[in-house]
This record gives structure tokens, C-alpha cells and sequence, in this order.
């Protein structure tokens, strides 16, 4: 089973048995696989016990975490490929989360000014959201993804067993995305996830595939994100603000559904007040959200520097802060522009929940 993207296809539930006919059929000169430490350990045995007739490529190891999502790591990454000899006809197979998925994509985008590359995202998140629309990217400071290129991998392959490898935070960090994704666009998704319990694990499958469909019908409409597809970015210009604090202030920094979540909250709240979200419709957002993941306590002095962040977000314009505010669940409006006062009114608000 698979699914038609721009270009490529991004293919499930046997996906590692296309994987090695995939590439046998590109004739490649040689095969780079990126992982990070986890993935090498946890991942890379499940890849390699799908390609027994692959016997020749060579792994690029990089250190896990989204403080290592880098240039100073992307350099390494193309110090190595210069090192194995890696040429145009090369294939980069990125291995791994987020960090590993959009790094690897903008490393595979720029050596030899771009050599093929695929996705096989190995969790919940990557899968539902970094590995499929063809951004790729890297942080610039604490400033998330700010600098990077639109490029469409050659296929991605997403596999429901490298989410067995997944810890429990890990796996809620994952559920942010699919949330967001019934929250812009699929209100039947969003409450089949909003009581998230044990008995949902057998549905992740399809909840996976659903959350894959929204993104690929939005962004294939607007892959540059000139109009449509900045609505994938509900919860994250306040969410990618708290990341990028927290990234830098805690010794345990939150992931970024966690981040994400905190984004979605704030925003929902904003959509309350200013894009005619019902009262009833925020709390079930807030609810969700608040079963999910622990609250963050940060305090108000820090507003500021959030501001300065979320100034660095990609969907401002003529300085002022961009967002996408729902209309209800389900639905949502791009470039809606929002004042300080009211995003400070957002986070009091988060920090007003009990």
C-alpha cells in the first residue's frame, strides 16, 4: 500500500519489502546510510535484515538530539561522504527521527549540489510529519529549521516496526502531529486520538496512514508553502518558540510534540478569542493535551525571549507574527497576524490551567 506524493511514493505496511527492489532498480553508485546512535543500535538491524541481498554501503553515525541538528554536524556528515567517495549517483537512506530525516535531506540537498535521497522515518513523529512534504533543514542557534531547502525525497518508507524501538515519551511526542492534523483538517480524527489510551495501539496503523493523507493532500497542493500548507503549522510558532527555549535553558529539553502540544494550546486559545473557536472546542484541545504530557513550568519573564523567537518564524510578514488560528475543529485560517499583547494573553492562559 502506498501513497502518491509529488513525485514519489511514500509506501506502507510491508514498505521494507519495496525497499530493496527500490533500490536495486536505481542502479546506484553507492549507498550511504545516516543514522544516529539510537537508530544504529535499535534500527539499523530491522533495515538490515530487510535488504540481505544489500551488501555494500557504508553508515554515517551522527549523535542524537535536536541540539546536534546543526551545521557544525552537517559539515561532518559531508566530510564523511567526501571521505567514503560518495558521487552524484550516490542514495543517502536517512535513518532515523526528525533530526536524522532533516538533516539527512539537506546534507543529501547540497553535496554535489544534491544526490538522491529516502526517507525511512523510525518514529511516530518522523513518520506522521518530518519525513514526508520535502523540507529539509537544520537550526541555526535555537532558531528551529530556519535555514534549509525544499526537496522531494525518492520515496519513504514507513514501517510500524521501528515504533516497537520507541520509549512511552517518545511514542506521546508522536501523538502531537496526528492531533494537529484532525485539529486543522479532520475533526473525526482529532476525537478518535483525543482520549489516547492502551486500547488505541492497535489502530496506530491507520491512525498513521490518516495523519499521512492529510499532510500529502495539503502539501501536493502547495508544496512551497506560498498559501495552503502554512496551515501545518498550527501550535508551532508559539510551540517552536518554547522548543528553542527549552532547547537552551533545560538540562532535559522537551520534545517536540511536548513543545508542539504547549504551541496548540496557546494558539487554540488565540483562535478562541480572536477566529471564533467555541469555548467547548478549546477545553477539548486543552484536555487532550493535558493527558498527554506534563505541564511546563516556565516564568513570565521569559515572554520576551519568546517573542524575539517566535520573530524568527518563517510565516511573518512585514514583522509581524503569522499564525494559523482554527475556526473550529477541523477547519483553520493561514496569515492571520496577531499582536504581543494577545500572544502574552495565550501563555497566561497555559499557565492559568490547573
Amino acid at each position: 500500500m502506498y501513497i502518491n506524493s509529488i513525485g514519489y511514493k511514500v509506501f506502507f505496511e510491508d514498505a521494507l519489502q519495496s525497499l530493496q527492489q527500490f533500490i536495486t532498480e536505481g542502479n546506484y553508485s553507492q549507498v550511504l546510510i545516516l543514522v544516529d546512535r539510537n537508530t544504529n543500535d535499535h534500527c539499523l538491524p530491522v533495515l538490515q535484515s530487510a535488504l540481505p541481498d544489500i551488501l555494500d554501503y557504508d553508515i554515517i553515525e551522527v549523535d542524537p538530539g535536536e541540539e546536534n541538528k546543526n551545521i557544525d554536524f552537517c559539515i561532518g556528515v559531508w566530510n564523511t561522504m567526501l571521505d567514503f567517495g560518495a558521487d552524484r549517483k550516490s542514495l543517502m537512506i536517512n535513518l532515523g527521527g526528525g533530526v536524522v530525516t532533516d538533516m539527512g535531506g539537506f546534507a543529501a540537498s547540497t553535496f554535489k549540489r544534491g544526490i538522491d535521497f529516502i526517507q525511512i522515518p523510525t518514529t511516530l513523529l518522523a513518520q506522521v510529519d518530518a519525513s514526508v512534504g520535502g523540507k529539509t533543514g537544520i537550526d541555526l542557534g535555537n532558531v528551529k529549521n530556519i535555514i534549509g531547502t525544499f526537496n522531494q525525497p525518492k520515496a519513504v518508507f514507513i514501517s510500524s516496526a521501528f515504533l516497537e524501538t520507541l520509549d512511552d515519551r517518545q511514542t506521546k511526542s508522536g501523538y502531537a502531529e496526528i492531533i494537529k492534523h484532525g485539529l486543522i483538517y479532520d475533526k473525526d480524527l482529532f476525537f478518535k486520538v483525543k482520549n489516547i489510551n492502551e486500547s488505541l495501539s492497535g489502530s496506530l496503523d491507520a491512525l498513521v496512514f490518516r495523519s499521512v493523507e492529510i499532510k500529502n493532500e495539503v502539501i501536493t497542493k502547495d508544496p512551497h508553502e506560498q498559501n495552503l500548507r502554512k496551515i501545518l503549522n498550527f501550535g508551532h510558532t508559539i510551540g517552536h518558540a518554547i522548543e528553542g527555549y527549552s532547547m537552551l535553558h533545560d538540562a532535559e529539553p522537551l520534545l517536540h510534540g511536548e513543545a508542539i502540544g504547549i504551541g496548540m494550546i496557546c494558539e487554540g486559545y488565540l483562535s478562541y478569542k480572536l477566529n471564533n473557536l467555541t469555548k467547548d472546542e478549546l477545553q477539548h484541545i486543552v484536555d487532550v493535551f493535558k493527558e498527554l504530557y506534563p505541564r511546563y513550568i516556565f516564568d513570565k519573564k521569559i515572554y520576551a525571549d519568546l517573542i524575539d523567537l517566535m520573530r524568527n518564524d518563517k510565516k511573518n510578514e512585514s514583522n509581524k507574527l503569522g499564525f494559523v488560528l482554527l475556526s473550529k475543529i477541523g477547519s483553520c485560517d493561514y496569515n492571520k497576524f496577531i499582536s504581543e499583547e494577545d500572544v502574552y494573553a495565550s501563555l497566561d492562559f497555559y499557565l492559568s490551567l490547573n
